[in-house]
Protein backbone atom coordinates (compact mmCIF):
# COMPACT_ATOMS: atom_id res chain seq x y z
CA UNK A 1 0.00 0.00 0.00
CA UNK A 2 1.68 3.03 -0.87
CA UNK A 3 1.07 6.02 1.93
CA UNK A 4 0.09 8.95 -0.10
CA UNK A 5 -3.15 6.76 -1.66
CA UNK A 6 -4.27 5.49 1.77
CA UNK A 7 -4.22 9.00 2.96
CA UNK A 8 -6.67 10.34 0.36
CA UNK A 9 -8.91 6.66 0.86
CA UNK A 10 -12.49 7.05 1.68
CA UNK A 11 -13.18 5.86 5.28
CA UNK A 12 -14.10 2.38 4.89
CA UNK A 13 -11.46 1.44 2.48
CA UNK A 14 -8.50 2.53 4.67
CA UNK A 15 -10.45 1.01 7.48
CA UNK A 16 -9.99 -2.09 4.89
CA UNK A 17 -6.33 -2.02 4.60
CA UNK A 18 -5.85 -2.21 8.69
CA UNK A 19 -7.81 -4.90 9.72
CA UNK A 20 -5.60 -7.31 8.58
CA UNK A 21 -2.93 -6.06 11.07
CA UNK A 22 -5.11 -5.84 14.41
CA UNK A 23 -9.47 -6.10 13.93
CA UNK A 24 -9.91 -3.90 16.81
CA UNK A 25 -12.07 -0.68 15.52
CA UNK A 26 -10.60 1.45 17.96
CA UNK A 27 -7.69 1.23 16.94
CA UNK A 28 -8.46 1.51 13.35
CA UNK A 29 -10.81 4.32 13.85
CA UNK A 30 -7.82 6.07 15.64
CA UNK A 31 -5.44 5.87 12.59
CA UNK A 32 -8.02 6.46 10.03
CA UNK A 33 -8.99 9.57 12.07
CA UNK A 34 -5.33 10.48 11.95
CA UNK A 35 -4.71 10.84 8.49
CA UNK A 36 -2.80 12.56 6.96
CA UNK A 37 0.66 10.55 7.86
CA UNK A 38 3.42 12.19 6.68
CA UNK A 39 5.59 9.29 6.44
CA UNK A 40 5.27 5.60 7.36
CA UNK A 41 7.21 5.89 10.52
CA UNK A 42 4.59 8.59 11.72
CA UNK A 43 2.05 6.07 10.62
CA UNK A 44 3.74 3.34 13.26
CA UNK A 45 4.52 5.49 15.89
CA UNK A 46 0.67 6.76 15.88
CA UNK A 47 -0.60 2.87 15.30
CA UNK A 48 1.59 1.79 18.48
CA UNK A 49 0.24 4.65 21.03
CA UNK A 50 -3.43 4.10 19.61
CA UNK A 51 -3.16 0.01 20.45
CA UNK A 52 -2.08 0.69 24.25
CA UNK A 53 -3.35 -1.11 26.00
CA UNK A 54 -5.97 -3.34 24.56
CA UNK A 55 -8.92 -4.51 26.44
CA UNK A 56 -9.62 -7.65 27.29
CA UNK A 57 -13.02 -7.94 24.52
CA UNK A 58 -10.63 -6.46 22.02
CA UNK A 59 -7.77 -8.84 22.58
CA UNK A 60 -10.60 -11.44 22.45
CA UNK A 61 -11.59 -10.04 19.35
CA UNK A 62 -8.32 -9.65 17.55
CA UNK A 63 -7.62 -13.44 18.28
CA UNK A 64 -10.03 -15.03 16.37
CA UNK A 65 -7.89 -13.70 13.15
CA UNK A 66 -4.52 -15.76 14.50
CA UNK A 67 -3.77 -19.23 13.97
CA UNK A 68 -2.26 -21.67 16.50
CA UNK A 69 1.57 -21.15 16.67
CA UNK A 70 2.66 -23.26 14.61
CA UNK A 71 -0.26 -24.15 12.30
CA UNK A 72 -0.46 -22.60 8.33
CA UNK A 73 -2.79 -20.29 8.45
CA UNK A 74 -5.39 -21.31 5.65
CA UNK A 75 -6.84 -18.96 2.74
CA UNK A 76 -6.01 -16.25 0.30
CA UNK A 77 -6.90 -13.19 2.66
CA UNK A 78 -4.70 -10.72 4.08
CA UNK A 79 -4.36 -11.89 6.85
CA UNK A 80 -3.63 -15.62 6.60
CA UNK A 81 -0.84 -14.39 3.83
CA UNK A 82 0.53 -11.96 6.69
CA UNK A 83 0.64 -14.88 9.07
CA UNK A 84 2.38 -17.60 7.25
CA UNK A 85 5.08 -15.06 6.14
CA UNK A 86 5.78 -14.21 10.29
CA UNK A 87 6.05 -17.79 10.59
CA UNK A 88 8.22 -18.90 7.44
CA UNK A 89 11.15 -18.88 9.67
CA UNK A 90 9.89 -21.57 11.98
CA UNK A 91 11.89 -24.60 11.40
CA UNK A 92 9.41 -27.32 12.84
CA UNK A 93 11.08 -30.67 13.32
CA UNK A 94 9.02 -33.83 14.10
CA UNK A 95 9.56 -32.99 17.71
CA UNK A 96 9.60 -29.55 17.62
CA UNK A 97 5.92 -29.98 16.38
CA UNK A 98 4.95 -32.31 18.84
CA UNK A 99 6.06 -29.69 22.02
CA UNK A 100 3.95 -27.35 19.74
CA UNK A 101 1.05 -29.41 19.66
CA UNK A 102 1.54 -29.73 23.43
CA UNK A 103 2.49 -26.47 24.91
CA UNK A 104 -0.71 -25.25 22.45
CA UNK A 105 -3.09 -27.57 24.34
CA UNK A 106 -2.18 -26.71 27.52
CA UNK A 107 -2.30 -23.47 27.07
CA UNK A 108 -5.53 -23.29 25.95
CA UNK A 109 -6.93 -25.28 28.81
CA UNK A 110 -4.97 -22.75 30.94
CA UNK A 111 -6.28 -19.90 29.42
CA UNK A 112 -9.23 -20.62 27.29
CA UNK A 113 -7.22 -19.32 24.15
CA UNK A 114 -5.31 -19.82 21.69
CA UNK A 115 -1.21 -18.93 22.81
CA UNK A 116 0.28 -15.69 20.78
CA UNK A 117 3.55 -14.68 20.08
CA UNK A 118 5.20 -12.52 17.60
CA UNK A 119 6.97 -15.14 15.52
CA UNK A 120 9.11 -13.01 13.48
CA UNK A 121 12.25 -12.82 14.75
CA UNK A 122 12.04 -15.99 16.84
CA UNK A 123 13.35 -19.35 16.54
CA UNK A 124 11.33 -22.39 17.21
CA UNK A 125 13.36 -23.12 20.47
CA UNK A 126 12.51 -19.52 22.15
CA UNK A 127 8.76 -19.54 21.15
CA UNK A 128 9.08 -23.28 23.12
CA UNK A 129 10.47 -21.56 25.97
CA UNK A 130 8.59 -18.54 25.80
CA UNK A 131 4.96 -20.77 25.78
CA UNK A 132 6.87 -22.66 29.17
CA UNK A 133 7.36 -19.41 30.66
CA UNK A 134 3.86 -17.85 29.87
CA UNK A 135 2.14 -21.64 31.32
CA UNK A 136 3.10 -19.69 34.75
CA UNK A 137 1.58 -16.45 34.14
CA UNK A 138 -1.83 -15.20 36.32
CA UNK A 139 -4.54 -14.38 33.97
CA UNK A 140 -3.96 -10.99 34.27
CA UNK A 141 -0.22 -10.97 33.52
CA UNK A 142 -0.62 -13.30 30.53
CA UNK A 143 -3.76 -10.77 29.00
CA UNK A 144 -1.17 -8.32 29.21
CA UNK A 145 1.62 -10.55 27.66
CA UNK A 146 -1.18 -11.31 24.88
CA UNK A 147 -2.20 -7.32 24.52
CA UNK A 148 1.55 -6.77 23.99
CA UNK A 149 2.11 -9.49 21.64
CA UNK A 150 -1.10 -8.46 19.49
CA UNK A 151 0.39 -4.70 19.10
CA UNK A 152 4.18 -6.05 17.58
CA UNK A 153 2.31 -8.38 15.34
CA UNK A 154 0.52 -5.11 13.99
CA UNK A 155 3.27 -3.12 13.89
CA UNK A 156 5.09 -5.41 12.05
CA UNK A 157 1.92 -6.22 9.70
CA UNK A 158 1.25 -2.73 9.48
CA UNK A 159 5.04 -1.47 8.04
CA UNK A 160 4.98 -4.80 5.94
CA UNK A 161 2.13 -3.55 4.20
CA UNK A 162 3.27 -0.07 3.51
CA UNK A 163 6.99 -1.01 3.07
CA UNK A 164 6.51 -3.39 0.61
CA UNK A 165 5.59 -0.63 -2.15
CA UNK A 166 8.28 1.81 -0.97
CA UNK A 167 10.81 -0.54 -1.63
CA UNK A 168 9.97 -1.44 -4.95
Amino acid sequence: MNLLHFNTLDTPAAAGVLRPCLDVDRWIDSIVCKRPFASIDDLVAHAGLAAAPLSEEEIASALAHHPRIGERAEGGSTEATLSRAEQSTLTLGEGIKESLSAGNRAYEQRFDRVFLIRAAGRSSEEILAELDRRLLNDDEEETREVGQQLREIALLRLRALFESVSAR
